[in-house]
């Protein structure tokens, strides 16, 4: 029971970083219809920025704020250049984001190289403490992950529940083209959207690395996962990604402690069966 407990909490603090990633990639896929097939890369170069900072600084959480920032200024520009060059052909959008996966892996590999690095966490959060319910003694850092998950989980929230830019971005989603005809600023709406899609994707690489490391490759698991939740959860839908990303961190931590000869298939396990049962997912809208 122990060691389930144990696994459970790992599941939640994988799903607490895909949440971080796929969330914004969700928003972005859901109102842009634009498969950002770079945004896993966006996350695994936020990761390598926040340890260069660490590494010089000797301070976290100015990596980590770093890594962010760098990475919505990328976003920025990605989606003032690229983006809108190529938007009326999306074949263009998926090939030219596909380069750029190969671009910034490149760039990566010639700067940090190839071996897989490790961010630590400071103090405290480098330790471990006794849980009071189970007596298992847990990281605090992956309970600080799991922390920092929902609090932004609830500012999103808030942001897309309760503000007007949160309506404009919700009725984006649902109709673009009557956004438009009301006189909002649909533009700058997109180009907010992919900021912090991409802002979120930075701050997750560095809280990443400390639990799954950076590695040659981890931008690719990164956007599987993502990918998978948007199926799972549904086109363009906020609570949908945190569902998504809760079955995705479950399944893909069982799998891997229970089943490790199908750890990498398992994860297919609920995007085939929410494909067969609801194809547009478990909380996204018919026709989205």
């Amino acid at each position: 029971m122990q060691e389930f407990i144990a696994q459970t909490l790992n599941g939640l603090t994988l799903a607490g970083v895909i949440f971080l990633v796929s969330s914004g990639f969700t928003l972005v896929f859901g109102i842009m219809r634009v498969t950002n097939l770079a945004h896993g890369a966006v996350y695994l170069l936020g990761g390598y920025i926040g340890y260069s900072v660490i590494a010089s600084t000797n301070s976290f959480f100015l990596g980590l704020v770093t890594a962010a920032l760098s990475m919505a200024a990328f976003g920025f520009l990605l989606e003032r250049t690229l983006i809108t060059w190529l938007r009326r052909s999306e074949m263009a959008e998926l090939l030219a984001t596909l380069g750029l996966i190969y671009v910034i892996d490149d760039v990566a590999l010639a700067i940090w190289g190839g071996n897989p690095l490790t961010i630590n966490l400071p103090g405290i959060l480098g330790q471990s403490s006794t849980l009071p319910v189970s007596g298992i003694v847990y990281p605090n850092g992956r309970i600080f992950i799991l922390g920092v998950s929902i609090v932004v989980a609830a500012a999103l929230y808030y942001l897309l529940r309760r503000t007007r830019v949160g309506a404009i971005i919700r009725a984006g989603v649902d109709d673009r083209e009557m956004v438009g005809a009301l006189g909002v600023n649909v533009r700058l709406a997109w180009t907010l959207v992919f900021t912090l899609g991409a802002l979120l994707a930075g701050f997750a690489g560095v809280l990443g690395g400390t639990v799954l490391g950076l590695y040659t490759g981890a931008d690719s698991d990164m956007l599987l996962f993502a990918l998978a939740v948007v199926i799972v959860g549904g086109l363009g839908s906020f609570e949908g990604a945190i569902l998504g990303s809760l079955l995705i961190g479950l399944v893909v931590d069982y799998g891997t402690a229970y089943f490790a000869a199908f750890a990498y298939s398992v994860l297919f396990i609920p995007v085939i069966v929410v494909l067969l049962v609801k194809p547009q997912g478990l909380l996204g809208r018919q026709g989205a």
